[in-house]
């Protein structure tokens, strides 16, 4: 299961746009929830907290200058309003995608980060193939995100793209776009992992 990103190693020979990534803002599960992982499917929807209100309002008067020209969006509540505020900001109407959601853990979803890293150790390279019941491997996740980038660059040319999602399907696209080696995603996933409200560039 460590095609995907082999199969699009040449990512940025098909890419006839500009993309940017912005992870969602912060929420409870980033303060007083830190040691539980997200429910899923969600009870009632899980907001950003004004703090992470503040992350997104900020980085979208950056990307107002970006000249973005699409907005699209995992269909998360989470995402779904930080896409809300960057769209007001930027004049901009958001196109949801499930394939940008996060990674399912399966019957870990709601349950302790301490439960999931038990048999999923954090700097494992079998995330890469294993899947927790009922859920998906990184090599899941990270097939539906090229799948999406893949598809949408077919229906574009020119156009600055934002893309609205979650820390780990962040990581594994850029993982497969840049041509990171599976030691140095996994560092990077220790030292330079995705920031609440942070803006990269993918290419």
């Amino acid at each position: 299961m460590r095609k995907a990103n082999y199969e699009y190693a040449h990512a940025n020979n098909f890419m006839r746009n500009k993309y940017f990534l912005l992870r969602h803002g912060e929420t409870i599960y980033q303060v007083k929830k830190r040691k539980m992982i997200y429910p899923w499917p969600e009870k009632k929807p899980i907001k950003l907290t004004k703090n992470g209100q503040k992350q997104i309002k900020k980085a979208a008067k950056i990307l107002k200058k970006k000249k973005i020209d699409l907005i699209y969006s995992s269909d998360i509540f989470r995402t779904r309003q930080t896409a809300g505020i960057v769209a007001k900001e930027l004049g901009k109407k958001t196109l949801f995608d499930k394939r940008l959601r996060d990674v399912n853990l399966g019957i870990y979803n709601g349950k302790t980060k301490e439960e999931f890293f038990k048999y999923f150790p954090r700097d494992s390279r079998e995330r890469f193939y294993k899947r927790p019941k009922n859920g998906e491997s990184w090599s899941d996740c990270q097939k539906r995100m090229l799948n999406f980038l893949k598809e949408t660059d077919k229906k574009y040319k020119g156009k600055n793209i934002l893309i609205i999602s979650h820390g780990d399907p962040f990581m594994l696209l850029e993982e497969a776009v840049k041509k990171w080696s599976i030691p140095k995603l996994l560092k990077n996933m220790r030292t330079n992992f995705f920031k609440l409200g942070e803006i990269r560039k993918l290419n």
